[in-house]
């Protein structure tokens, strides 16, 4: 694979380099140190368990290093008590309160907080358990830290309590409110967003367009162009099957579709259905067949005789499928393609996979088989666990401690609104991701094809994520290393939905730039060029140079044979 990325002349050598190290630094402090659990497998309470019952193990095995850390402990307790110990650590956005600096009794309680996670932290660092084991049991005493934190609870929370005084205790009858509303309606989790204040098509998905096709699985929808020249070449875009598609359609300033179209590309983008039990079969190999129907429909109505492909997440991992299909077949039907924050298997550096044990991926493969499909809800909250500081505890404290209604925040509203996966696509994924079928040639076939992504040989655009916790940037890197042909990768200094959602004007946005081959990751980094500014401008120009040449825009969507259905958003973004 070749890493062609920048053509620009790189900076001076030692600018390079401080660049690249002041940036990761800042993020990584603020990125969890450990991911946690892959959302297609979930996390079983007996893996809990079992990972507390070996941490309790280790404690029994290595009686000698118990007693050097609980001695570390007691000194550090010592320490507290009697005033020697340093300053608490600020980066921590829970203990941004200046109550945690200034009053000696909150001071005291976040010391002896940090000196107890130190020493479960050290404990676990020092065992003779094996690596993965080590991630699992850092993984659960993370997950017990967390939830102990003084800040969670009122007393222990200086914000909580002085809003208590301030309104005479109303904010706890709010938030008893807010939390019987939580048991009732959302299965106990703390809510993150306001869901009254967004609806789809109206403030958010409301870039205009038609549905121009439909079929069983998908509708497809032609956006309105809003130059008056257009280039030839159309852009697909398949959103992950675990989300609906509006992540790419935000609210104005937000939506990478009007993005795409200011830069004067007409656009089209798939709008999965929302699967039931009745769709239980659903495989890569009807979401494969859906999208080569799309693409022959929007090659009747542009005339063009291929599109431009982009994808994230699981989208591009169905994306590739149908890329190693065409060229198993013959066909051209993709002329690039742009594959966002997507990994195609679990490498043993992988977090992703920490509790994706052969008995947990049967368990979770046996659970959807029954219902006939995997649960948005459970999904979400999966995802939740994987950034419980985040969202979770974060919530607890804004809607039960301080009795605020969560906020409107419309990427938080999209997280929220999840979609079902259908078992048959569900069991495919466990396979594809554990067994590494999409980078392994022969070892997957698609509509009876076998696919080799070797021989997809179309330029390629890779995007992925610094802190991104589900698809970490170097399995990233490491996945598109299967594809033939030319390969751009770029680096966003954001986690994973941040990198997606990356408009132009943020002035801390940055990303990287590498225009030589490296062998790994790290390499690749070392070498890489810090560029300030958002990933979305610097893409717009690599696709311009491969979307053809320019024409009037067309005066309406569709065509004679595949007439407008009905205005964007659609039907199927709708349906429970």
């Amino acid at each position: 694979m070749t890493t062609a990325v920048s053509t620009k002349a790189p900076a001076k050598k030692a600018k390079k380099t401080a660049a690249i190290a002041a940036v990761p630094a800042a993020i990584v402090d603020r990125a969890p140190a450990v991911t946690g659990p892959n959302p297609f497998v979930g996390m079983r309470p007996q893996d809990l368990v079992s990972t507390a019952q070996q941490i309790g193990a280790q404690c029994v095995q290595e009686p000698t290093l118990l007693l050097q850390q609980q001695t570390r402990l007691a000194q550090d307790l010592m320490a507290v008590v009697d005033g020697s110990a340093p300053a608490p650590a600020t980066r921590d956005r829970r203990f941004g309160d200046p109550a945690w600096q200034d009053n000696p009794v909150y001071r005291m309680a976040l010391q002896g907080y940090q000196a107890w996670r130190d020493a479960l932290t050290g404990f676990v660092t020092r065992s003779v358990m094996d690596g993965r084991s080590k991630e699992r049991a850092q993984y659960f005493t993370d997950l017990l830290m967390d939830a102990v934190a003084p800040t969670n609870t009122l007393l222990g929370n200086p914000a909580a309590l002085r809003k208590t005084f301030e309104t005479g205790g109303l904010n706890l009858v709010s938030g008893l409110v807010n939390l019987l509303t939580d048991t009732m309606t959302n299965q106990g989790m703390p809510s993150q967003v306001d869901k009254g204040a967004f609806r789809v098509g109206k403030n958010l998905a409301a870039t205009p367009g038609a549905v121009v096709f439909r079929n069983e699985v998908l509708e497809l929808i032609q956006y309105t162009p809003t130059t008056a020249d257009v280039h030839a070449r159309p852009q697909l875009i398949v959103p992950p099957q675990v989300n609906k598609f509006y992540v790419f359609d935000l609210a104005p300033g937000k939506s990478l579709v009007e993005h795409l179209l200011r830069n004067e590309l007409q656009v089209f983008m798939v709008s999965w259905r929302n699967p039931t039990a009745a769709h239980r079969d659903w495989n890569l190999d009807t979401y494969v067949g859906s999208l080569v129907e799309a693409i022959h429909a929007i090659r009747e109505i542009t005339g063009s005789p291929d599109v431009n492909l982009h994808g994230a997440c699981s989208g591009a991992m169905t994306m590739s499928a149908l890329m190693g299909y065409c060229a198993a077949r013959g066909e051209k039907l993709v002329h690039s393609a742009t594959l966002m924050v997507s990994v195609f298997g679990l490498d043993s550096q992988s977090q992703l996979g920490l509790f994706a044990t052969p008995e947990a991926i049967d368990a979770a493969r046996q659970g959807s088989q029954a219902r006939g499909v995997l649960d948005g809800e459970e999904l979400g909250r999966v995802f939740a666990w994987m950034r419980p500081n985040d969202l979770v505890w974060n919530y607890w404290v804004n809607n039960y401690l301080l009795g605020k209604a969560p906020p409107a925040f419309d990427i938080l509203f999209w997280n929220n609104d999840t979609t079902r996966l259908p078992a048959g696509l569900h069991g495919q994924l466990l396979d594809m991701l554990t067994l590494n079928q999409l980078a392994t040639p022969g070892a997957l076939r698609i509509l009876g094809e076998p696919i080799d992504l070797a021989a997809v040989d179309c330029d390629k655009y890779v995007l992925a994520g610094m802190t991104d916790h589900i698809t970490p940037w170097k399995g990233v890197f490491s996945s598109v290393r299967a594809f033939g042909g030319q390969t751009e990768f770029v680096l966003s200094s954001s986690g994973h939905v941040q990198s997606l959602i990356n408009p132009p004007g943020n002035a801390k946005a940055k990303y990287f730039l590498n225009d030589a081959q490296a062998a790994d990751a790290e390499a690749w980094l070392e070498g890489a060029t810090a560029n300030q500014g958002s990933w979305w401008e610097h893409w717009g120009e690599w696709l311009k140079t491969r979307s053809g040449a320019k024409h009037a825009a067309p005066s309406s969507l569709g065509s004679k044979r595949h007439a407008s259905l009905g205005e964007a958003p659609g039907r199927y973004v709708t349906e429970a």
